[in-house]
Formats: C-alpha cells, structure tokens, sequence
C-alpha cells in the first residue's frame, strides 16, 4: 500500500502518479481526489466514497500527518467513557465506533480510572496530546460533567444526558419521559403504588429515572415511597430486594437497570414471592439477557446504537460546520412488556 503526501500544494512524482490512477479509475478530476483526501467539505458524498473505492482498489493511502498539516485536523475522536464494561455504555461506544468508521474517523476510546476531577482533566489533557478533533463523553455523572466544564482545552464536545458547559451539545434518551412511562404502565395494570430500586446519587441518568418515576405517581394521585438506592450491579438489586421481601404490600417495583432487577428477582424468588403473580417488576435497558431472564423481564429499551450514531453525528457537525446554537438530541425509547409486569394480587 503506497503512502502518499497529498498535502503539497501539487502532489508531485510517484504520490502524483498514482493520485491521477485513482482519478482516472474513479472517474473524477485529480484536484477532486486531492479535495478528498485533503477533507475538503465541498464534495458530494457520492464523489467521496467513489474515490476512496477506487484508492482501495489501488492500495492507496494518503499520508495522515501531511493530510493534518494541511487540514488541522486528524480524523481523530476521543471517548470519554466510566465504564466500557456495562451494557449501556459498551453498546454506546460500539455506535460511536460504528458511525466514526463509516464517516473516515478513527476513535481512541479513554476510560476513566476514577469519576473524580483529576481523573477526568487528566484524561482530556491526554487526549488533547493526541491531537484528537474532539472528545464525546458518554460518563453520565454529575461530577465528570462539572469536570469537563473546569477543561482548560476547549477542544469541541458532545456529552451524553448533560453537560455544565453552556453550547455543549448533549444527547441523551430521555430519562424522565421513560420512567414516567414504565411506572404509568404499573399503576394502569391496577398497582396502588410503585416502588423504585435507583441509580447511585452522582447519576445524571439515574436522577431523571428518579424524577419520572415520582412525576408518574404524582400525576396519578399514588403514594410516591422514598426510592431505594443501589449502584447499578445484580449484588445491590438483590439486597435491596431482600429488604423489599420483608414489606408485604409491595407488588410493583422499578428498577432503574436490569441487572439490579436480575438481583432483585432471585431476592423475590428465594422469599417465595412470585413475579409477577404477587410483584411486578420492570427494568431499564433491555440488556441482551432480559428476554431470557425468569420471567422474562418488561423493560425499557434504550437505542444505544442510535445513541452513539448521534453523538457521532452533533460531534462532526461542529467540526464541519460553522458554530451553531446549542443542541440537545433526545432519543426515544420504547417500553418492552413481556411477563413480569402484570395486574396485582386480587
């Protein structure tokens, strides 16, 4: 594969040669291949792709650190991520690969050791220093969030569910609107009340989970009892659902993810507590497992994969485009009722 440097102002000797092959295969001017690889906005998106076919084809590939030069920018995003490991944020980071790779963007993915403010500076000084075009945060903490604000770089930012910074364009899924919907759909199935296992306190998602849940019960008049706070894992769902087991006129609970609702139905099962003949129980997230769990578990699916296309696409519209107003993309999400929800104890 030949390495070519396309940004001379005339790419001259075996660089120029073989940018006039891939010219002539594609069909297209020398100065407009020139304009591709030298990411010049003013081609059409046909054009473009045609030309990096027939580069294929040829085994052509322009020089990245001339292209840079020339362009100021690398092609580079950085990943801002507290977790690479959990559903939500692995399934994000997949679509934020997955968008980058089909628009000619490279990610380098930069987990963070602590959500704390050092770790999160040192982590944007880090990718700064690889002269990344901007950065997409999917940690969903409060305290990264007031972080990010604090950056001394002021690279160009997406952030997911919030951000501190004003102009920072933000996608999120709508957390109020989701919990509202699932705890709606309890109290319509006849529950007197709800309960909630939440999220932990620093969580910009779990906070809305939070407040849509408690706006659900309000709007329907039902008695809103304080919210039960785990840390997301399978161990927190399942102690809090032994305490759950110890009250009786419990029948439908929230879980603000689905492995704490995992925890919280082998707490139910192992109380001789039946799901959902005597509780109801809804999750969040509609992780791979949810439709094979004991009962199948009634969930919200988050679209994650259009998550990261979104966060994909605000991030190259500051950088292609001129600066606009601040954005805030909500993704939709979508209750998944299977057999765990249903009418309460007669």
């Amino acid at each position: 594969m030949t390495d070519a440097d396309t940004g001379a102002p005339e790419a001259g000797g075996r660089a120029g040669a073989v940018m006039m092959d891939v010219a002539r295969l594609a069909g297209v001017s020398k100065q407009t291949v020139s304009r591709v690889f030298n990411d010049q906005p003013k081609v059409r998106a046909e054009t473009r792709e045609r030309v990096l076919a027939a580069a294929r084809q040829l085994g052509f590939r322009p020089n990245p650190t001339a292209r840079a030069l020339v362009t100021g920018r690398t092609r580079t995003l950085g990943v801002i991520t507290s977790d690479a490991t959990s559903y939500g944020p692995a399934a994000t980071l997949q679509g934020i690969c997955a968008a980058a790779r089909d628009a000619g963007y490279f990610v380098s993915a930069a987990p963070l050791r602590s959500p704390d403010r050092p770790s999160v500076l040192e982590t944007v000084d880090r990718l700064v220093g690889q002269s990344v075009d901007g950065i997409i945060v999917i940690a969903s903490q409060k305290s990264v969030a007031r972080a990010l604000a604090d950056a001394p770089h002021k690279v160009p930012m997406v952030t997911l569910d919030h951000s501190f910074e004003e102009g920072t364009p933000v996608v999120t899924v709508g957390e109020e609107q989701a919990a509202h919907q699932a705890t709606r759909h309890l109290l319509q199935l006849g529950h007197r009340t709800v309960w909630h296992i939440a999220g932990p306190p620093d969580s910009i998602a779990a906070e809305g989970r939070i407040r849509g849940w408690q706006a659900a019960l309000r709007d329907a008049g039902a008695p809103v009892p304080a919210p039960l706070v785990g840390d997301w894992t399978a161990g927190s769902g399942y102690a809090l659902g032994l305490a759950i087991t110890r009250h009786p006129e419990v029948t439908a609970v929230l879980a603000a993810n689905d492995q704490m609702a995992m925890g919280l139905l082998r707490a139910l099962n192992e109380a001789g507590r039946r799901v959902p003949a005597q509780v109801s129980v809804i999750g969040f997230d509609d992780i791979p497992e949810a439709a094979y769990m004991i009962p199948p578990l009634t969930t919200v699916r988050h679209n994650f994969a259009e998550v990261g296309r979104s966060c994909l696409a605000l991030m190259i519209d500051q950088l292609e485009n001129p600066p606009r107003s601040w954005v805030r993309s909500v993704i939709a999400s979508d209750l998944i009722v299977r057999t765990s929800s249903g009418p309460p104890p007669h």
